[in-house]
């Protein structure tokens, strides 16, 4: 690995303070891209390359069937990458500076309805409480929909993050950012049962994750993938059944009931609105669908 790419690292490492994963990510990418030149233009250092060897790069990937998404996506760590060789001026001009990404196809996730979503929990009320696992199981599907987290927020959640006495739960988010997520009555009544009967199940065992499996030990993100799945089975023949289409729901869901769109950024622990006006498309098409049937003027 070059020193330009160790710097790099370490910077997202250290003082970015990315999460594992994105920094092996951003790596990958960025070692992927230096082996393609250095074969391509015999041995051609990364802060020499212009624009022309990153745009054969591109349709060498696009000649391999990938999707301008996962370009894209390659695309912007190079750009995170000679940003940062530009800051520490490794470089003088950024040969990405002019380059326009790939246009892709908009995705809109279809989210579950509320009758999808009540059927579950009413099912829900004919489980046995008294045993962990199904408690579990149950709590994992719960604050899901309730809190709108990410899986690896939920995964990580830890017992001394909830506040029973201000009703709140503290989740660490992207880039270690911490927010307070109200608890409703459902859910404070569950995680109260869970939290007692998690006591006994562990018996003087100590974990500091509140969700654990068998083992003792936090539950796995296919762990909570696989139980998401197996709930809405019974409810949905929608094809995509996953922990994040059920955040897209609860997002949904509140906006069809009026909540203001800031607030809903801020419980989905989001910088920006741009990323959290994507959950508006169902909620328009929700509105227009009232608007159409209750208007005088369109009957």
């Amino acid at each position: 690995m070059s020193n330009y790419l160790q710097s790099f690292i370490d910077y997202l490492s250290l003082e970015k303070n990315y999460s594992k994963n994105t920094v092996l990510a951003y790596k990958k990418d960025i070692a992927d891209f230096s082996n393609f030149i250095s074969e391509e233009f015999d041995n051609m250092s990364l802060s020499e390359v212009h624009y022309v060897q990153i745009r054969r790069w591109i349709v060498d990937l696009s000649s391999h069937e990938l999707t301008n998404l996962s370009i894209n996506r390659k695309v912007a760590s190079l750009k995170a990458f000679y940003l940062f060789l530009l800051k520490t001026k490794t470089i003088k001009i950024n040969p990405l500076s002019k380059h326009q990404t790939l246009k892709t196809e908009k995705k809109i996730q279809t989210p579950f309805s509320q009758k999808e979503m009540f059927q579950i929990l009413d099912q829900m009320e004919t489980f046995n409480d008294e045993e962990f696992e199904t408690l579990r199981n149950k709590l994992i599907f719960q604050l899901f929909y309730f809190t709108g987290m990410r899986r690896s927020e939920l995964i990580n959640l830890q017992v001394r993050n909830i506040n029973f006495g201000n009703k709140t739960l503290k989740v660490l988010g992207k880039r270690n950012k911490e927010r307070l997520i109200p608890i409703i009555p459902e859910l404070q009544k569950s995680l109260l049962k869970y939290i007692e009967l998690r006591k006994v199940y562990l018996n003087g065992f100590q974990v500091d994750e509140l969700l654990i499996s068998k083992k003792y030990v936090k539950i796995s993100e296919t762990f909570v993938y696989n139980i998401i799945k197996s709930y809405l089975y019974t409810v949905t023949e929608k094809l995509k059944k996953s922990p994040h289409v059920l955040r897209h729901t609860f997002a949904t869901h509140l906006l069809d009931n009026g909540a203001d769109l800031n607030a809903v950024k801020d419980l989905l622990g989001h910088s920006s609105l741009a990323s959290t006006q994507v959950y508006t498309h169902n909620s328009l098409q929700a509105l227009k669908n009232v608007y159409a049937k209750n208007h005088p003027r369109n009957k």
